[in-house]
């Protein structure tokens, strides 16, 4: 609030704004959905990835708080990043509990195989609630990120001339998009509802840090706004 009141803009116009956001998102999220006492131990798991992100963002991310660049000077700033956002954030929660259930339901959860390990394991939540968890999530989430990237070629349009120009960003945004388009189908499909199912949320997550991080400071392109210097 106090970037936003300085600068006159949305807080939101650098990766470190952006992941400050997202995280908020994702904790808002949390406080709804793991309301339920069974469900109370899933926030070590997803405080854990929030703590990293702002350790990151605050680290090596952090710009001061300016103007952003003429390319970034419109509504459509607050409307894209702030769904985006949103959506990113929800979608952290469904990746903690399909990454758990998936640690519930392998050789982890075995006494015998895993000694210590399983004894954290066990403290989980029943397999049926994470993925219950993961679904409901995923279900929110998916068509608040989609709104985001169609808010996104719109910008594009009146910014650049073309609704699609298959940016680096861009494309593993939809790519991400697609895999928890699968995601859905295949948790809907009979044999694919288990694990074939969580590791397909997984890779959706995977997909969406690999955008935030490696697309946005390695390879350069339109979307190339980290503020990194």
């Amino acid at each position: 609030m106090l970037r936003g009141w300085a600068t006159s803009r949305a807080p939101w116009g650098n990766m470190y704004e952006f992941i400050n956001l997202t995280c908020f998102c994702g904790l808002v999220a949390a406080l709804f959905v793991l309301r339920r006492r069974d469900l109370r131990p899933l926030w070590v798991f997803v405080l854990v990835p929030v703590l990293i992100l702002l350790a990151v963002s605050g680290k090596w991310l952090y710009a001061d708080a300016a103007p952003v660049m003429p390319a970034l000077q419109s509504y459509w700033l607050p409307i894209h990043v702030s769904v985006v956002s949103l959506g990113s954030g929800v979608f952290l929660v469904g990746g903690v509990a399909s990454s758990l259930f998936l640690m519930k339901t392998s050789r982890l959860g075995d006494p015998e195989l895993a000694g210590r390990l399983a004894g954290v394991v066990s403290r989980f939540p029943d397999p049926r609630i994470l993925d219950r968890v993961a679904y409901r999530t995923t279900i929110f989430a998916f068509p608040v990120f989609g709104f985001g990237v169609i808010f996104g070629a719109i910008w594009a349009e009146e910014a650049w001339g073309r609704f699609w120009g298959w940016d680096p960003k861009e494309t593993v945004s939809f790519i991400a998009w697609v895999a928890y388009a699968a995601y859905l189908h295949a948790r809907s499909t009979a044999g694919w509802r288990d694990r074939k199912a969580a590791w397909i949320n997984v890779a959706g997550f995977v997909a969406m840090v690999f955008n935030l991080f490696f697309i946005n400071l390695v390879i350069a392109g339109l979307h190339s706004y980290a503020g990194v210097g």
